[in-house]
């Protein structure tokens, strides 16, 4: 086996790891893994991310249903706009941007530079999200739900989450917490349902006949990456989870100006 190949497996252990412990963070690690590592392409790399964080996430799910930590209202009501906004979003709005995005004599900006760049500025942001987290109590009670803001906040969350190959739970957990007023540990299994649901349907409409997918690669990750979420689900228990989400949001910071730096000013 290459030894980029192993490097890569390695780390895909890592993505599930990070799903099973926090419920968020797999697809930040897994782009820049498959572009950096493993040499695939930005725009089929973030179609890749789609089915390895959502057939993970779904295994992490199951977990959290078995033990009771899912809110399956939540999933329907705030899962299905965030699902078709995905699958639009894959289908339609990423295949009709065009190759070069926008020229000028000294720097021209092509479609799988500008997707890199985006999702590098969306690591940022999740990762002042993580370093710095919104401390709350969230309390189980009757309060009327806002079902327009939560509907708009799941078609918002899909179209990045699309654009990006992103699962979004770093999105969705505030969401939920916030918006639905989900306990914080309902919210983190409710959140691997709802990302497994939109990215697996996401990579459905990436599905195109002109399109050829490296399954042997794409199923050895996944694989690799399943076995991280039942070693982070047993890690949840021993390691406390504010200095985890801390740590991998300062990490996830580094990534997300390396990639700015590698895509403008190193290449």
């Amino acid at each position: 086996m290459e030894l980029n190949l192993l490097i890569g497996y390695l780390f895909a252990t890592l993505v599930g790891i990070t799903l099973g412990l926090i419920g968020s963070g797999g697809s930040i690690l897994s782009v820049p893994i498959l572009v950096y590592i493993l040499g695939i392409e930005p725009i089929l790399a973030t179609a890749y991310s789609l089915f390895i964080v959502g057939t993970t996430a779904l295994f992490g799910g199951i977990q959290k249903a078995k033990q009771k930590l899912v809110d399956f209202q939540m999933v329907i009501l705030f899962g299905v706009p965030t699902i078709l906004s995905v699958f639009i979003t894959r289908r339609i709005i990423v295949p009709k941007l065009p190759e070069i995005i926008f020229s000028t004599s000294f720097f021209t900006m092509h479609k799988s530079v500008f997707i890199m760049i985006v999702f590098a500025v969306v690591m940022i942001l999740a990762s002042i999200r993580m370093i710095r987290p919104i401390r709350i109590e969230i309390q189980e009670t009757n309060t009327k739900l806002n079902y327009s803001k939560i509907i708009l906040q799941g078609i918002l969350i899909g179209l990045v989450a699309g654009f990006v190959g992103a699962g979004g739970g770093f999105l969705i957990i505030p969401a939920l917490l916030f918006l639905a007023k989900t306990p914080m540990k309902k919210a983190v299994g409710t959140s691997l349902f709802i990302v497994a649901a939109q990215s697996l349907i996401g990579f459905l409409g990436d599905l195109r006949s002109d399109q050829t997918l490296g399954w042997n690669l794409l199923l050895t990750f996944t694989i690799c990456s399943i076995i991280g979420v039942f070693i982070g689900s047993f890690l949840s228990k021993k390691i406390t989870g504010d200095k985890l989400k801390t740590g991998f949001g300062w990490f996830v910071l580094f990534m997300g100006v390396y990639i700015i730096l590698k895509e403008l000013f190193l290449k």
